[in-house]
Formats: C-alpha cells, structure tokens, sequence
C-alpha cells in the first residue's frame, strides 16, 4: 500500500507563478497539489481547513497581509501544516521575519525542481528546509550576534528605506518616536554610519534589508 500524497496549497498572488509551480510539482511522486490562493488572506483560510500538509507561501502579494504574518497565522494553529516560504528575496529583513514566524524553510524561487522536491519532502517531515544561502546567512549573523541588526532594527530601517518619516514609523509598528531614534542610533553603530541615506544604502548593499523602491 502506497504512502499518502504530501497535499501541497500553492499561496502566490501571480497566476503565471502558481501554474509554474504546479507543472513543477505534478510531475513529482507522492506529491499533490490540491489548493491555489492568490491572496495571504485566502492562504490562511484554506490551510485552517486541514486539507494540507505543507504549504508554498510567497512573501509579498501586493496589499493585504504580507507573507510573514499569513505563516504566523497558520503555524500558529494546533495541527496546522507546515509553511515553505518560495519567495524571490533574501534579505536578512525578510528570512528573519519568516523564521520567526514559524515557516519550516526558505528556499528561492529560482532554486531547481529537484531543490525545490527536496525541500516540500523535508519540510513535510517535519524537518527545516533552508537554502543553503539562506543557512548560510542565518550562520554569519550568529557568528557575529553584537554586529547583526535585530528583527526590530531591520523593520526600522526597511521602513526608513521605504521613505517613512520616524513618526510615520512609530505608528505603523506602534513604538514611541524616541524609541524609533534609539534603535536608528544603534543602526548607524552597527552599520557605522551618520545618516539615514547612509544606513540605507549600506544595508541594501549587504543585502539586509530590500533595495528601495
């Protein structure tokens, strides 16, 4: 007697990408995709129902929820599926937001098939599925933790990338003005800097936070 079909939910706002990766994932034995959501919001209804085992999450689907807090949601339930982020980033802002969000992996989405196989099969065992620049990051961050930005400091400075003012920035993530300033003062420290341009472009440069806009 055959094993059970991994049930994959392909969550991604472009319907190129999710035929895309349907016809990837098709092909694969022991795999079966049975759900598509173009929005975060519908990712995280469907994945509730209990219908699947892993799901294919992209990070950014334009408005509404953002990926990050559609894994939370979903990791957040008891019995819930796995999540595997597939997304085309790699900044520190973005694996950091997803890990602690629960996701079971990070892989790219110009990883191949075969990766990509490996990957829903680990996470689906329960197991973490990183990609190997992705490990290797999360590695260069705990070897030098006084030096890394924090989770918080990496919102801060995405959102200063963004073009948001500091009062802008206290409302959107609800902290206090002189806190948004102490944690851009231990940014321009870390970074070593004096300005926010400065601080924006050296962490887009080292691929911390996405390039602006």
């Amino acid at each position: 007697m055959s094993a059970a079909p991994i049930r994959l939910l392909l969550a991604d706002d472009h319907p190129i990408v999710r035929a895309g990766l349907r016809a990837v994932l098709d092909t694969e034995p022991g795999f079966a995709v049975t759900g598509e959501a173009a929005t975060a919001e519908r990712a995280v209804e469907l994945a509730a129902s209990g219908a699947y085992d892993v799901v294919l999450m992209d990070l950014q689907f334009g408005a509404g929820m953002h990926g990050a807090e559609a894994t939370a949601a979903i990791t957040g339930r008891p019995g819930a599926p796995r999540v595997l982020v597939l997304t085309t980033y790699d900044t520190d802002a973005d694996i950091l937001a997803a890990v602690e969000a629960g996701a079971a992996g990070y892989l790219l989405k110009d990883a191949p098939p075969e990766e990509l196989a490996a990957a829903v099969r680990t996470a689906a065992s329960g197991q973490s599925a990183l990609a190997p620049a992705v490990a290797h990051r999360l590695m260069d961050r705990m070897r030098t933790p006084a030096e890394a930005l924090t989770r918080r400091e990496l919102e801060v400075l995405q959102l200063v990338g963004d073009g948001l003012s500091n009062q802008q920035i206290s409302k959107q993530l609800f902290l206090s003005q002189a806190t948004v300033k102490s944690h851009l003062v231990h940014i321009y420290a870390k970074l070593g800097v004096d300005s926010r341009t400065s601080a924006v472009a050296a962490a887009s440069a080292r691929r911390l936070i996405r390039q602006p806009g």
